[in-house]
C-alpha cells in the first residue's frame, strides 16, 4: 500500500502541470474506478468537464484536486488504493494500456494540452467529486504549495476524517501525546490509526520504531513525553527521508507521475529485514504476524518493556 511519501511525490509531481489547468474533456475507461463517486451529486464526466483545477492537494494518502469555475467548492479526490498510479501524459501518448481507468485531458495556461491517466492494475483505488468541508480546526486541508483561494481551509467530505500527518506544518505534537497518552494499546497500533495520525503505513512504523528501540506492542500510554517527542522526530526523519529517495518501491505499482519507482527501500533498516543482521546491534532480525500483515523488529534492541 502506497505510503504518505509515495503519495506526497504523486502530488508534488502533479502541482506544476495541473495547477490553473482547466479540465477539456474527461474518458471513463472503467467505472469500477469510480466507485467512491455518489452518483446523487451528479455524473462524473458532467461535473469535471469546464473545471478548473485550482491546485493538488493531500492529507495522509488522500489527494485532491480542488476544482473553480463550473464547481466551486468541489474536488477531485484520489485513493491510489494498492497499484493506483497518476500518469502525466502528452496528448499523443498511445492510448493503449490496459490498467487505464480514467483520462483527464486538461488545458494548461503555460504548458498547453496535458493528459493525466488514473492507471490501477488491481482497482483498489478510485477517483470521485465530492463535496467540500470547513476543517475543524479552521487550518489549511491538506498539505499544497498553493494555500491561496476558497478552497484552502476545506476538506473533502471523504477525506474530512483523516487526522493531519507528522510532516504538515499544522500537526498538533501535544495533541498527539495526549491522544497517547489516553490508549492503552500497542505503540505500532495507533500509528496506523489514521483517525489520529496520518500517512505512516507498515513499513515506515516499523523503521520509525526501530530508530527509537520501541517494541511494536508496547502500550502507548507507557510512553513519557520524551520518548514521544524522539517517535515523532523519528516519523519525521524516516518520512522526509523517504520523500528525498522518491518513496519505497518493492514492485512495478509504485511509481511517480512519470513512472519512475523510488529507492528507499535500499535504506530500510527493519521492514523486510527478517533473519538478517540488525543494522545497530547485529542480532537477526524477526517477523512476527500483526493485523494480517507482519511486523519486523530486533528481539534485542526492541523489547517491550
Amino acid at each position: 500500500m502506497p505510503e504518505l511519501p509515495e503519495v506526497e511525490v504523486v502530488r508534488s509531481g502533479l502541482a506544476p502541470a495541473v495547477t490553473g489547468a482547466v479540465v477539456s474533456a474527461v474518458e471513463v475507461l472503467d467505472r469500477r474506478s469510480l466507485k467512491r463517486h455518489d452518483p446523487l451529486i451528479g455524473d462524473f464526466e458532467r461535473l469535471v468537464t469546464g473545471a478548473r483545477i485550482a491546485a493538488a492537494v493531500r492529507r495522509g494518502k488522500f489527494l485532491w484536486l480542488p476544482l473553480e469555475g463550473v464547481l466551486d467548492e468541489r474536488a477531485i479526490v484520489g485513493h491510489l488504493g494498492m497499484s493506483g498510479q497518476m500518469l502525466l501524459r502528452t496528448p499523443d501518448h498511445p492510448g493503449d494500456d490496459r490498467h487505464a481507468r480514467v483520462r483527464l485531458h486538461l488545458e494548461h495556461p503555460a504548458h498547453g494540452e496535458l493528459r493525466v491517466d488514473f492507471v490501477d492494475q488491481r482497482i483498489f483505488g478510485s477517483l470521485a467529486v465530492d463535496r467540500m468541508l470547513p476543517t475543524a480546526d479552521g487550518g489549511f486541508g491538506g498539505f499544497s504549495a498553493a494555500t491561496t483561494g476558497e478552497w484552502a481551509r476545506l476538506i473533502p467530505s471523504q477525506v474530512a476524517h483523516i487526522a493531519r500527518d507528522p510532516l504538515d506544518p499544522e500537526f498538533a505534537d501535544d495533541g498527539f501525546a495526549a491522544q497517547l497518552a489516553r490508549r492503552g494499546t500497542g505503540i505500532k497500533r495507533v500509528l496506523l490509526d489514521q483517525g489520529i495520525v496520518s500517512g505512516i503505513g507498515n513499513i515506515y512504523a516499523d523503521e520509525s520504531l526501530w530508530a527509537v528501540r520501541l517494541h511494536p506492542e508496547q502500550p502507548a500510554a507507557s510512553l513519557g513525553p520524551r520518548r514521544v517527542r524522539e517517535l515523532l522526530g523519528a516519523v519525521r526523519d524516516v518520512l522526509g527521508r523517504a520523500l528525498t529517495e522518491g518513496g519505497t518501491s518493492f514492485d512495478a505499482q509504485y511509481v511517480n507521475v512519470n513512472g519512475a519507482s523510488g529507492y528507499f527501500e535500499h535504506s530500510l533498516n527493519a521492514y523486510g529485514r527478517a533473519g538478517k543482521p540488525c543494522p545497530r546491534c547485529g542480532t537477526a532480525m524477526v517477523r512476527e504476524p500483526f493485523m494480517n500483515r507482519s511486523s519486523h523488529r530486533c528481539p534485542k534492541c526492541q523489547r517491550k518493556r
